[in-house]
């Protein structure tokens, strides 16, 4: 008599799931910890921002705060210089963004090669990066000072002029403070770019020089197909990391002269700190969060676009 060699695929219930895989249902136990902070101090405070938006709360107010629909959002529509400053936000975004990426690349492919003193190159770049924004504004005041500044100075110095007041004038400041945020904000980037570049397998590009590939054409068949997730990825973190820029900005100009740095971070931060206009400014925080939130879908999407075409 033969004995069957078919086992069961009866399993107990509870025991596996799809495909077999064990279950474990104290998983959530496990994550609820770490949600919990995310609940308290992200989500939280987005809901009650928004739920915020719809209400006229003011500060010094004795009279209950009353829900008024959508009403903020009306005079947000009409309130030139909100949209003005979310114009500014969008140049200085961009601005940063661009060439923090371009020079960080540079910096990246630099810093890649066998450098005699590429652990202290390395560590001279993050430099900016773990100074605090607040740091970095107070420094490059004094470097933009219009008269003891070394920027002014060093002008003097080659002949070139007397130099100017480049925080204080319509013209220069906000490229003066691109600069900076370029400056300040370029580590970050180039060590991303630095580890995408470090996951290249160096067979590719040995075999790509046998082929006799240059410079230029390695990069552009070997090493920038093999960055292109990473820099999509830190290029969309850094434009919305710099369209909210706060810190930065205020410490160098407060946003102005005129209001030709002030960034919507700034215009929503003196509505509700300043006019005490707590509903008003909660209103432009959400069209913020709408912005930043399909800047996120567009990326998303792409992203998925490319993994169906790979």
């Amino acid at each position: 008599m033969k004995r069957s060699t078919k086992r069961s695929t009866k399993r107990a219930p509870g025991v596996g799931g799809a495909g077999g895989r064990p279950v474990d249902h104290g998983a959530w136990f496990l994550v609820l910890p770490a949600l919990i902070p995310i609940l308290v101090l992200s989500v939280g405070p987005l809901l009650y921002g928004i739920a915020l938006a719809f209400t006229d709360s003011q500060s010094g107010r004795t009279e209950p705060t009353q829900w008024i629909g959508t009403l903020n959002f009306q005079d947000l529509l009409h309130d030139t210089l909100f949209w003005d400053s979310f114009r500014i936000g969008l140049l200085w975004a961009v601005g940063v963004t661009v060439p923090q990426f371009l020079l960080a690349l540079g910096l990246a492919l630099l810093l890649n090669e066998n450098l005699r003193f590429r652990p202290l190159a390395r560590a001279l770049a993050i430099i900016p990066w773990a100074m605090p924004e607040v740091v970095v504004g107070i420094m490059w005041r004094l470097v933009y000072n219009p008269d003891a500044g070394i920027l002014n100075e060093t002008i003097r110095d080659l002949g070139l002029g007397e130099g100017r007041n480049w925080l204080s004038s319509l013209a220069t400041a906000l490229p003066a403070v691109i600069v900076v945020g370029v400056w300040a904000g370029m580590p970050q980037t180039t060590v991303a770019l630095l580890a995408g570049l470090q996951n290249t397998p160096r067979e590719l590009h040995e075999a790509a020089a046998m082929d006799g590939a240059g410079a230029w054409r390695r990069f552009r068949t070997v090493t920038w197909p093999a960055l292109k997730p990473v820099a999509l990825a830190i290029t969309a973190l850094n434009f919305i990391w710099n369209f909210n820029s706060f810190a930065l900005v205020y410490v160098l100009t407060n946003g102005g002269p005129g209001g030709r740095t002030r960034l919507p971070m700034l215009f929503a931060y003196e509505e509700a700190f300043r006019y005490g206009q707590f509903g008003y400014a909660a209103a432009m925080g959400c069209v913020m969060v709408a912005v930043i939130s399909v800047i996120l879908a567009c990326y998303l999407v792409g992203r998925l676009k490319a993994g169906e075409d790979a």
